[in-house]
């Protein structure tokens, strides 16, 4: 999705939280995460929270697990905002894109990186981060990381990392494609940043 959208699911404000949707917070975040959305200081809502608190049974259980691809992690998190940016970057997701190009810069990814990420091709790269972004478009156009660049993968990731490496990019095309249909739109305090929509890798 590019420029403007118009959300078909409108987020709810901390306000509009039913004791469901509160619980769910306070087991992805904890008392003290639940109070930063809802405390008399607090800043808005991020969209993307507002919109899966609909489903407080899902949007709970999902963000606990979630939390472990991001704060728990065996993948460097260089590697993982690479794949997760160029899912977004297949998939055309706006929201997902503008959130992970403000994450990469917190983790040594240039400007620059980011602009080659987009590209079908993988020239700017070179050893695991060329694998990496070889296995999420496999994943992406055939939902299998191939032999040669798993073996690849296998010779410097241990079986955790592997495993992380695949629900990686499950999860955030998984997320892409929920971002795009309930039109989420970009929060306030994020920049639209251009991204491509559906490229072919072999272009």
């Amino acid at each position: 999705m590019t420029g403007e959208t118009k959300a078909r699911i409108a987020p709810l404000a901390a306000s509009e939280w039913d004791d469901d949707a509160r619980a769910a917070m306070r087991d992805a975040y904890s008392e003290a995460g639940l109070a930063r959305f809802t405390g008399p200081d607090a800043p808005p809502v991020p969209n993307v929270l507002g919109a899966l608190l609909h489903h407080p049974a899902l949007a709970g259980p999902f963000l606990t697990y979630n939390n472990v691809l991001l704060q728990k992690p065996t993948l460097e998190p260089r590697l993982r905002e690479l794949m997760i940016l160029r899912v977004a970057a297949r998939a055309g997701c706006e929201y997902e894109w503008a959130q992970h190009v403000r994450m990469a810069a917190r983790v040594g990814i240039t400007p620059e990186e980011v602009e080659a990420v987009r590209s079908p091709k993988h020239d700017a790269w070179t050893g695991i981060e060329a694998d990496a972004l070889a296995a999420t478009d496999q994943c992406i156009d055939g939902y299998c990381i191939d032999d040669e660049t798993w073996a690849r993968l296998a010779r410097v990731l241990d079986e955790r990392q592997l495993i992380e490496l695949c629900f990686v990019v499950g999860t955030y095309a998984a997320l892409a494609m929920i971002f795009n249909s309930l039109g989420i739109e970009l929060d306030a305090d994020l920049k639209p940043v251009a991204s491509p929509s559906h490229p072919n890798p072999e272009e």
